[in-house]
């Protein structure tokens, strides 16, 4: 492996905080060519926060552009953040800490999601939001966890 792939391929994993794994999707469009437009159930945990895990449902553009990579999704996405086992917080927390991130054009598009920590409420709060290198969306969803003891279920 070349010293520029290895380059990059560190940086793409700085820049991913944490990866999202699907659960599900449905069709929105049929796309006669290429795959359908659809929207996409995924969840992924906050990589510094064990006991969170997010949910985001986003839309994805299919027809053969989509299919080869090449189109750009819209800003649409919603979020759900809850708390799913003991959580534990960093000593350190940055309020707006980048815990996801994922593209959604080939080069100047992305879905991010940032957290911010409301002490005063015992409470995380999760924003999702689309950016772009020259314009973003003003589109947003948030999501706040109280956080509260964990008891395990027998």
């Amino acid at each position: 492996m070349t010293l520029i792939r290895r380059a990059a391929l560190a940086l793409a994993l700085i820049a991913s905080p944490a990866t999202a794994e699907e659960i599900g999707s449905v069709d929105t469009v049929f796309k006669l060519l290429g795959a359908n437009h659809k929207i996409v159930v995924e969840v992924f945990n906050d990589p510094d926060v064990p006991g969170i895990s997010c949910f985001l449902s986003r839309a994805k553009t299919g027809g053969i552009s989509g299919s080869l990579g090449l189109a750009e999704d819209t800003a649409d996405a919603s979020i759900a953040c809850r708390q799913t086992g003991p959580v534990t917080l960093p000593a350190a927390m940055e309020d707006g800490a980048r815990v996801f991130r994922q593209r959604t054009s080939l080069l100047f598009k992305s879905l991010q999601v940032v957290r911010f920590l409301d002490e005063k409420r015992n409470t995380l709060i999760y924003l999702s939001y689309s950016d772009k290198v020259i314009e973003g969306s003003p589109k947003n969803a948030i999501s706040a966890v109280v956080i509260r003891p964990w008891e395990a279920s027998e």
